[in-house]
């Protein structure tokens, strides 16, 4: 009875380091995934606040040019 035991609990100690390694690669790549979120949605949100008004200014300086 004690080898068939020994060898059952080999068998659990393979898939929990299989678990293991499967569940570390589904870990990095949601990191990955969420960095090319932030970098693709994010960042140019951040850049859009600067730019907007800054385009908004020079819209209204042409108009304003025009004598309107």
């Amino acid at each position: 009875m004690q080898p068939d035991i020994n060898q059952k609990i080999e068998e659990l100690e393979k898939k929990i380091d299989a678990t293991y390694q499967s569940v570390e690669k589904i870990r990095k790549y949601m990191m990955w995934t969420a960095i090319v979120t932030i970098v693709v949605i994010v960042l140019p949100l951040i850049g859009l606040m600067f730019v907007i008004p800054s385009f908004i200014s020079n819209y209204m300086d042409a108009f304003s040019n025009l004598g309107l």
